[in-house]
């Protein structure tokens, strides 16, 4: 409103919407003052055209934002649910890894917990660097140097499409593989140490291993694998 606009006749500056909001907003015994205003005031209800009481308006105001709060309290309950679980399936991992005392057999053993636990529908393991007695496991075929610049060039897991990476040839049925994680073998877990092998997991949904999903429990993975993959390395 213009400063012409908002004086009257004579002059005088008006009263505005915003000095009245001002007012009542400051002066909270108005309607103590004038309890009557509170039955008489008429609102349009968001649900309908019908006229409310302020009373009326402010209790349906109140029961949607409690609404809004209890979806969101679901959600947490739902997420809190849904990480226990997984923590619940890492620890079984772990303890799988824990009891295998041949390093030779540790891939396999690996390879199939992970599928088990996890629901995972193809996963592979491949080292390199290994010492030479594990000469001839599937785990030690050849990888290019590619994949292992690749491999040494991830600092978080990758995940997204297949897009032909030569990796997804070492699942079982590569033709089927969508989606794919591809979780680096670190020896000293830093970023800075090169890979000495890749922990590759597929899947024929597409969505699975989406590029924007979360990355932490596959870190975790990630690094419990590599500790305990780290047996099989050539020794220092």
């Amino acid at each position: 409103m213009s400063s012409d606009q908002s004086k009257g006749a004579d002059g005088v500056q008006g009263i505005t919407e915003a000095d009245i909001a001002n007012y009542l907003a400051h002066t909270p015994g108005f309607f103590e003052r004038h309890a009557e205003l509170l039955g008489s005031v008429q609102l349009t209800s968001p649900h309908g055209q019908r006229a409310v009481s302020l009373q009326e308006r402010q209790m349906e105001m109140l029961r949607e934002r409690i609404k809004g709060l209890e979806l969101k309290i679901v959600e947490m309950i739902r997420n809190s649910q849904e990480n226990v679980a997984i923590a619940d399936r890492l620890h079984r991992y772990t303890r799988t890894i824990l009891l295998t005392g041949n390093p030779a057999e540790l891939p396999g053993r690996m390879v199939a917990s992970l599928k088990h636990e996890f629901l995972i529908p193809q996963a592979a393991i491949r080292l390199w660097g290994v010492d030479a007695e594990h000469n001839g496991a599937v785990y030690t075929e050849p990888a290019s140097d590619d994949v292992k610049s690749f491999a040494s060039s991830l600092t978080l897991p990758y995940c997204g499409v297949n897009a032909g990476f030569e990796a997804s040839e070492w699942l079982d049925d590569a033709a089927t593989v969508m989606s794919m994680a591809m979780i680096p073998l670190r020896s000293g877990g830093s970023e800075k140490d090169g890979a000495f092998g890749l922990l590759v997991l597929g899947s024929p949904d597409p969505t699975r291993y989406a590029a924007e999903m979360g990355t932490e429990f596959l870190m975790r993975i990630g690094e419990v694998s590599s500790a305990a993959l780290s047996r099989l390395r050539v020794p220092a």
